[in-house]
């Protein structure tokens, strides 16, 4: 982990913590660690090797309308179910999958700390009953997936915006290293998508705004405010990794193309070249 990173992940931790002990402006806040938060997942983002598998152009294309699917059926499963039983059913599925995030987020951290071969023995488990489903883990692993079994945990039992926002920064940074784009070109694509997605599901039916009124979990950031009446202001999870995956695609050929052909490249990038 190099210096900046380091100091950008201690900035982005620092900033969370911030609003315990002293009052932060929501508006900076929000900035701050939107930006930080691209930073850091820029930052891991790039590989000694390319990714092995990319974002197409018809993936991009079909983003849309496989969130739109997602989106209607939480719709429909709030109108004709009760509320409490999606979310609880939600809050288990959010519950594993804040372990696994936010063991692989702090993960490159702890291996400094733990043997090496702790890091580079692999355990694997196989299922009682599904002898051919298995899984494949090391020890570094389990250690990391304590604390993130104790963050979920707590989100669960309180629904405290601290946890909320741990869970919420983990799949953020987790969504921007793993998302890859093929080229810039995808990427316009994906943007203008789910441009036209949000203003059809926001402004022309009741269906973004129902779910997000009752979908409770971790898929958005909690910014506290002096506001009795209004006690938070808010930031979609989507809204940072979505736009991030330009960046990311622009620093893996920052590092491929060298400083001395990045000024080229951002000139070409800019024009759609």
């Amino acid at each position: 982990m190099k210096n900046t990173e380091r100091l950008a992940n201690l900035a982005l931790a620092g900033l969370t913590l911030a609003p315990l002990v002293m009052k932060v402006d929501p508006n900076l806040n929000v900035i701050l660690t939107a930006c930080l938060a691209v930073y850091v997942g820029c930052y891991r983002s790039v590989k000694p090797t390319p990714p092995s598998e990319t974002m197409s152009k018809e993936h991009a294309m079909r983003f849309p309308f496989v969130g739109s699917a997602m989106l209607l059926s939480l719709f429909l499963l709030f109108k004709f179910l009760s509320k409490d039983l999606v979310n609880a059913v939600l809050t288990c599925y959010f519950f594993v999958l804040g372990i696994i995030a936010l063991s692989a987020t702090i993960l490159p951290a702890l291996k400094h700390f733990l043997p090496k071969h702790w890091n580079e023995d692999h355990i694997i488990w196989r299922f009682p009953f599904f002898r051919s489903f298995e899984i494949e883990f090391t020890r570094s692993q389990i250690i990391a997936a304590i604390p993130g079994t104790f963050f979920c945990a707590w989100y669960a039992s309180q629904k405290h915006w601290l946890a909320n926002n741990i869970l919420g920064l983990a799949f953020c940074i987790q969504g921007i290293e793993m998302l890859s784009l093929g080229s810039f070109k995808t990427g316009a694509i994906l943007l203008a998508g789910l441009f036209v997605y949000d203003i059809f599901w926001v402004f022309f039916t009741p269906v973004m705004v129902s779910v997000a009124k009752s979908f409770d979990a971790p898929i958005k950031l909690l910014f506290p405010t002096a506001d009795s009446a209004r006690p938070f202001s808010m930031l979609g999870l989507g809204d940072i990794v979505i736009p991030a995956c330009t960046f990311v695609y622009c620093t893996g050929c920052y590092w491929i193309l060298g400083c001395s052909l990045c000024m080229e490249w951002r000139c070409q990038t800019v024009i759609g070249v």
